[in-house]
């Protein structure tokens, strides 16, 4: 091998170890488990829908939730589905307007995409386009009752 070559492969073998320190906190910190056992990322409170709702938007959220959530969540998001974990209805309710603060659109976005397995939610991301997953959060944070 050439001095040019050997050259190239630690420049390369510098660049991996450089890109291995700088975005494995950001990796690491998404695989981090919250509170209730789900994987949410740092920005989870603060990420925003990148759609504007409006009829079209909530009417595609609620075919979605009818197909994915309904079951477990129920027909008005009480948590009272055939589904449901008895044991916790209380946190499947998405009526609850005291849950809000902790549960942002971003927040409800990762729970949807990442599931959790106890108590159990399945996760989405193998099913649904991130804009599915968005429709469906806009059509579940309609369903929260005003204070």
């Amino acid at each position: 091998m050439g001095r040019e070559s050997k050259a190239i492969v630690t420049l390369a073998c510098v660049l991996v170890v450089v890109f291995a320190i700088c975005a494995a906190p950001r990796i690491f910190a998404q695989a981090k488990p919250a509170p209730g056992g789900w994987q949410l990322p740092e920005d989870a409170k603060t990420l925003k829908s990148p759609l504007t709702v409006d009829a079209k938007i909530l009417a595609g959220g609620k075919a979605i939730y009818k197909d994915k959530c309904q079951k477990c969540h129920g027909p008005a998001g009480r948590g009272d589905g055939p589904d449901a974990d008895p044991d916790v209805a209380e946190d499947m309710d998405l009526t609850n307007p005291k849950r809000a603060e902790r549960n942002p659109d971003g927040v409800v976005y990762y729970k949807v995409m990442n599931g959790r397995r106890k108590p159990k939610m399945p996760a989405f991301k193998e099913e649904l386009t991130p804009e599915q997953v968005w429709t469906v959060v806009a059509y579940a944070q309609s369903l929260r009752q005003a204070q």
